[in-house]
């Protein structure tokens, strides 16, 4: 996560721990696609990668966060 920047606007991709079914990636879209100004999650289960694209700037505490209400451990 360090070297994502605190806030950003545009696709970020993240890794996340724990995936390891559809129900995961349901849960995971389903937490971080609440935050304001996301307009779509795309995970790559296999590699645990979340990208997320944002129209306004999203902070990256605000993903991990959603992440981890989710039940899962955002790398960083």
């Amino acid at each position: 996560m360090s070297s994502t920047p605190r806030s950003f606007v545009g696709t970020t991709t993240f890794r996340v721990d724990g995936m390891t079914c559809g129900h995961c990636v349901h849960a995971v879209t389903s937490e971080i696609g609440k935050l304001a100004g996301v307009q779509t999650v795309s995970i790559d289960l296999p590699t645990g990668m979340v990208s997320v694209t944002t129209a306004v700037p999203v902070d990256r505490a605000d993903v991990a966060a959603a992440i981890d209400e989710a039940g899962y451990t955002l790398v960083g």
